[in-house]
């Protein structure tokens, strides 16, 4: 009983301590109420006056009712080019605004079908219905070719990103899923931590595979140097192969250029070649400024393994 007589007194104590005190340190502080609509734009404003006025009525102001909208309507333009011939027998005609150069479309409405197929994830048959009832008049090829063509400026950014993130990094996730298209396997490779996520679609999931993704965005790919020699020789690369290596220095911006040279150094032999590829674009990376201690975070895929550690 007197364990539990002392229990009761505890509790007691706690509920009739300071009472004051207690209130004021449970209840949280509020801060200035802050204005839900007092952030918006305001594009039009409207006064509405009462249905009746009384005579003799005095004006007070007026209440503010801020309500969002939408306005969602085709916009289509007609550009005229003045045409002109100059006094030397040359036709001069005006151009079209930047974005819509040799198209028929315009660049919200181009940014609008990105928009809702990549981030809404509305099906392409879905999607043409739906801007078809806007009254956009565009077939379904068309819209195929701005979701698939000409979208360079979407890969530079892509790899602009993953250049950014290796530079602030000093680890990576990464892995790798398979799937079939059009009768092929095809892979999905995945390299981010908590400050960027990129991805990569390709044939391969060969180490050769991993190192280019990689390298995407680098403006040189295959390099011989201390680094690419020393991963080469830790991968038992021959010794009389590696004595050549060691006195070349190379950098080559793309495989068709790399393979041609492979073959001039008589490098033929499939297993040699793996191995100085893998060099080679290892040193390529860190001629790019990886640094050697890189951590790479996955499973125990053999593509993933014993890469830049082997340099520690």
């Amino acid at each position: 009983m007197k364990p539990q007589s002392q229990k009761l007194s505890q509790v007691q104590w706690i509920k009739t301590g300071d009472s004051e005190s207690n209130t004021s340190s449970s209840k949280k502080k509020k801060g200035p109420r802050r204005s839900k609509k007092g952030n918006l734009t305001i594009d039009e404003t409207q006064i509405i006056q009462p249905d009746e006025i009384p005579k003799g009525s005095r004006f007070k102001g007026y209440q503010e009712r801020v309500i969002q909208d939408i306005t969602f309507q085709t916009h289509n333009v007609c550009y005229r080019l003045a045409e002109y011939i100059t006094p030397e027998g040359m036709t001069i005609v005006g151009q079209l605004p930047d974005g819509i150069q040799g198209g028929s479309f315009g660049k919200n409405l181009i940014a609008f079908i990105l928009y809702q197929y990549h981030h809404q994830h509305v099906t392409q048959p879905l999607l043409l219905e739906q801007i078809r009832d806007l009254g956009v008049d565009i077939s379904s090829g068309k819209l195929s070719h701005i979701l698939t063509e000409d979208l360079d400026d979407f890969h530079a950014e892509k790899d602009e990103l993953l250049r950014t993130g290796l530079s602030v990094s000093q680890y990576i996730h990464t892995d790798d899923t398979g799937a079939r298209h059009k009768g092929e396997n095809g892979y999905c490779t995945h390299i981010g931590n908590e400050f960027f996520a990129w991805f990569s679609s390709t044939e391969s999931k060969s180490r050769i595979n991993f190192l280019n993704c990689l390298s995407q965005g680098k403006t040189t790919l295959y390099t011989l140097n201390t680094g690419a020699i020393e991963y080469m020789a830790q991968n038992k690369l021959p010794v009389a192969l590696l004595a050549i290596l060691e006195n070349s220095r190379v950098r080559i911006n793309t495989a068709s250029d790399w393979c041609k040279w492979m073959d001039q150094q008589g490098i033929v032999k499939p297993r040699h070649r793996k191995i100085v590829t893998e060099g080679a674009l290892m040193g390529g990376l860190l001629d790019q400024g990886i640094p050697s201690d890189f951590s790479i975070i996955s499973d125990d895929a053999g593509q993933y393994q014993a890469t830049f550690s082997n340099l520690m």
